[in-house]
């Protein structure tokens, strides 16, 4: 008997297969789907329909470059959908659907550009963030009617490097004296992070009769975030500044290492697998670093 081939899906097929085992097979969080679905699903389908391409082996590694070419995303961002990109062809290749992956000669733009540095705020942004959480509107449409519980929000997502979805997420029982319990490494060593006595006195004022402080641990996790992060429109409106959750995270890490701190040791802190990753985050920072660094021991022979 000959060999049987299986069976060369269409692209969209293939991409609801993938995605399947994604979901229910490997068990991937709920945030690691979306951000596929939003590559595989609302980006290469509709744009396979646009360019005619509806079989699986109809997408080479010219097709693929073409495609990459139309994101909009920045350096950082287009690298982390070529892996997705990428993963979703080894699947295809390990299933007999094609004979090799496509999307492993297909290159990312290369980061590091002034214009492409992660963005920070300044210590007098961070001093008008603060003055908005204060001045918070007593009432509003998103149940964050205290203030001061705004304000609680903020400052551990500024001194922790915290992502928003775990501040959210963040449990009472992680407060431990002025110390913050962020996560447990693979080595089983627990990372903690001190917290200002601001930080830690503004959370210990939080009393809503839940474990969590900023969310009543009903319902779905992302839905308390989209009013969080509206919320945090609404103070950086107040504050007359561009700005978004995460820039508190990066604020968090280039202030270490301003200070001295090992890339190692933030890349712990910020949940990192290596300081590789950190360091590709904040490669200008680094650099800079290295070279007032090199300047101050070559002005010790002059």
């Amino acid at each position: 008997m000959g060999v049987v081939k299986p069976e060369v899906p269409t692209v969209k097929e293939a991409v609801g297969k993938f995605l399947h085992d994604l979901e229910h097979g490997q068990q991937r969080k709920a945030a690691t789907l979306q951000k596929h679905k939003n590559l595989l699903e609302k980006r290469l389908l509709p744009w396979c329909v646009e360019k005619g391409f509806r079989l699986l082996k109809q997408l080479d590694t010219d097709a693929l470059r073409e495609f990459r070419s139309g994101w909009p995303d920045s350096p950082i961002t287009a690298q982390k959908n070529l892996e997705r990109l990428r993963a979703f062809f080894w699947f295809s290749h390990s299933a007999g659907w094609v004979k090799s992956n496509p999307a492993t000669a297909v290159k990312a733009p290369k980061a590091g550009k002034p214009s492409e540095r992660v963005k920070v705020f300044t210590e007098d942004q961070i001093q008008r963030v603060l003055k908005a959480c204060a001045q918070y509107p007593a009432r509003n449409a998103y149940g964050h009617d205290n203030p001061a519980r705004v304000l609680a929000f903020v400052l551990p997502l500024r001194y922790s490097g915290l992502r928003i979805g775990d501040c959210v997420g963040l449990k009472k029982e992680n407060l431990e004296n002025d110390r913050l319990f962020l996560r447990t490494q693979k080595s089983g060593e627990s990372v903690y992070v001190p917290l200002p006595k601001v930080t830690v006195a503004a959370l210990k004022k939080i009393e809503n009769g839940g474990e969590h402080f900023f969310w009543t641990g009903n319902g779905l996790r992302k839905s308390a975030v989209a009013d969080w992060q509206r919320s945090l429109r609404r103070v950086f409106e107040d504050a007359k500044i561009t700005g978004n959750a995460h820039m508190f995270r990066h604020t968090f890490a280039t202030d270490l290492l301003a200070r001295g701190v090992p890339i190692e040791d933030v890349a712990i802190l910020l949940g990192h697998a290596t300081p590789i990753i950190t360091a590709k985050y904040y490669s200008h920072f680094v650099k800079e670093r290295r070279e007032r660094l090199e300047d101050r021991v070559r002005a010790l022979w002059v």
